[in-house]
């Protein structure tokens, strides 16, 4: 029985795959009878021979669950139902660019609603810093407070010496 496979190389910890067609029983890193494409899982980049996937998968070839996983993502289960490329057609190479996460925009609304909250907050803090009988950094009665406190501590009266 044949199986479409990935084949895994690269370095450590950086694997990419060939996409093989090899003899069931045969070793993952075996010999394979047809390269068909590539699959890259850290950039999520495919690459595949569609006439020549389509054609073993017609001949009976089983892939495995990730690759079948992958062939469904690229569509070529769709092509193989509709009879794409049965006429000798040009259907060459798929390409899958790398999947990248949606980007939130900044709308003017968001970026209004920003501002707004930081001076909300700041006035609460102010109310409730009042209502607990402490001074905010901002009033005027601080400022006199530190001013008062330090002429204090330089005007102090010096302990008597006394031999």
């Amino acid at each position: 029985m044949l199986k479409l496979r990935l084949k895994r190389y690269g370095k450590k910890r950086e694997p990419s795959y060939r996409i093989v067609v090899v003899e069931s029983r045969s070793r993952r890193q075996g010999r394979p009878l047809q390269e068909l494409g590539f699959y890259n899982p850290r950039t999520k980049e495919t690459r595949l021979d569609t006439q020549d996937l389509l054609r073993w998968l017609r001949n009976g070839a089983q892939p495995t669950e990730t690759l079948s996983a992958i062939l469904r993502k690229a569509g070529i289960y769709e092509m193989l139902k509709a009879g794409v490329g049965l006429d000798g057609g040009e259907v060459s190479v798929v390409r899958i660019a790398a999947i990248e996460p949606p980007v939130e925009e900044t709308t003017e609304e968001t970026v209004a609603e920003a501002p707004e909250a930081t001076s909300t907050a700041a006035p609460a803090a102010d109310q409730a810093a009042q209502t607990e009988g402490e001074a905010t950094p901002e009033s005027p009665e601080i400022t006199a407070a530190t001013e008062a406190s330090q002429p204090e501590a330089e005007t102090a009266p010096e302990p008597d010496k006394t031999e």
